[in-house]
């Protein structure tokens, strides 16, 4: 027995067909595509759901569950995300300028080169978060867990990242000119050629952190511990290193270290 299949490319888009032979019997199933696979700029939010290029500009999604939502190239400027659950969710390319992610949970979160500038991340936890060419100039990040995180070629320009916490995270070849980093924790960071020029780093923790090529320039390192820390071919220029730990352990004088 012979079976042609009829149908418009469309309908075999949308509706499978399972075929099976059982003796002269033949048998089709039709299965529909799941509901998260297809784009609904209207649905409300939910785990898994797919909003690429959707526009959710000044969207009240407080507390929302987004886990591992597909978020990519989404516009979600001014939207007010405090609180929201956005663990695994893929934003890359996003838009989120200005907006408000206090608190939100974007442990293992896509945020390769999004937009964040001028967007409020206090206390947020982005753990393992992927931030590679990610523009966070203006940026409240004060308190946030960013540990373990990839900032490579991040810009973190006169962001607030005051009490923020970047252990074992990189940010090679990032921008942090003129930030406040005071009591800012970077132990085991990697700082590859790091532009922290006009930085406020006082208090700052750089225990055993990578400074290869960084640029210090200007840089306030008051108080700042760099016990083990590696300042190998660091432009140190005008640095002020009042009360500063040396990577020896030795205190900083006048002059530096």
């Amino acid at each position: 027995m012979t079976s042609r299949h009829v149908g418009s490319q469309a309908a075999r888009i949308a509706v499978g067909l399972a075929v099976t032979m059982t003796g002269s019997v033949l048998v089709t199933t039709a299965w529909s595509v799941p509901a998260f696979a297809r784009v609904n700029c209207q649905a409300a939010p939910s785990p898994g759901i797919n909003l690429r290029d959707c526009s959710l500009v000044n969207a009240n999604l407080v507390g929302a569950d987004l886990a591992g939502a597909k978020l990519i190239h989404t516009n979600l400027s001014g939207a007010n995300l405090s609180g929201a659950n956005l663990s695994g969710a893929k934003l890359t390319g996003a838009t989120i300028v200005k907006a408000n992610l206090s608190g939100a949970n974007l442990t293992k979160a896509k945020l390769t080169k999004v937009n964040l500038s001028g967007s409020t991340l206090n206390g947020a936890n982005l753990t393992k978060a992927e931030l590679d060419g990610a523009d966070l100039t203006k940026a409240n990040l004060s308190g946030a867990d960013v540990l373990r995180a990839n900032l490579k070629d991040a810009q973190l320009v006169m962001a607030n990242l005051n009490d923020a916490k970047f252990v074992d995270s990189k940010l090679i070849d990032a921008a942090l000119t003129g930030a406040t980093l005071t009591s800012a924790h970077f132990e085991g960071a990697d700082l590859f050629g790091a532009d922290l020029s006009g930085a406020n780093l006082t208090d700052a923790t750089l225990f055993k952190a990578k400074l290869l090529h960084a640029n210090l320039s200007g840089a306030n390192l008051t108080n700042a511990t760099l016990v083990h820390a590696n300042l190998t071919d660091a432009n140190l220029s005008g640095v002020t290193w009042t009360g500063a730990s040396c990577p020896t352990g030795s205190l900083a004088g006048l002059s530096g270290c």
